[in-house]
């Protein structure tokens, strides 16, 4: 069972050894979904400009990144989207990564007993936020769904998923509730 508690210099999270390989995982996976930033070539991307920026067509990645105008204006919702997505980007990859620098291992047993410092958990927030937004909407959560979530039969493949979610979300809540 996970522990987040107030702690001298910020925040002590205490992960199981299962519920730090799950994070690890879950983290990695945002990661790929995420890509890779610009390469050393692309001189618009070195200052945050995304030329080729459109509405992705993965549900998920269009969830993580919304256009900002809807439908109403397709076109200030591209320019949107080439000045702000490749920022958008790197902070979503830089919050997954300070999760997986956070998740060092204890040397017995796997699990995860660490100290995070305030600007460490916000970046933990933000990265639980983005995996929560990611997995709920491949389960398809909604309030009736999620209902029914609960009738699942154990065997079900979506019950583990929706176990996770429950998961990230308690996790989520307590890590609020320990900042402020």
């Amino acid at each position: 069972m996970s522990i987040v508690e107030k702690a001298k210099k910020g925040v002590r999270l205490r992960l199981e050894p299962e519920e730090a390989a799950l994070m690890r995982a879950l983290m990695e996976q945002l990661l790929e979904l995420m890509g890779d930033g610009p390469g050393k070539d692309d001189l618009l991307g070195a200052v945050g400009i995304s030329a080729g920026a459109t509405k992705p067509d993965d549900p998920v990645l269009a969830r993580l990144f919304p256009d900002a105008y809807g439908d109403e204006d397709g076109e200030a919702a591209g320019e949107f989207r080439r000045y702000t997505e490749m920022g958008l980007r790197d902070g979503k990859r830089e919050a997954a990564d300070t999760v997986l620098g956070s998740l060092r291992p204890e040397a017995v047993g796997g699990g995860v007993d660490t100290v995070i410092d305030d600007g460490q958990a916000q970046a933990w927030l933000r990265a639980l936020n983005d995996v929560r937004l990611a997995l709920g909407t491949r389960l398809d959560i909604t309030e009736e769904r999620y209902e029914e979530a609960a009738l699942l039969d154990p065997d079900d493949p979506r019950a583990v998923m929706f176990e996770a979610y429950d998961w990230l979300t308690m996790l989520q809540e307590s890590l609020v509730r320990t900042i402020w």
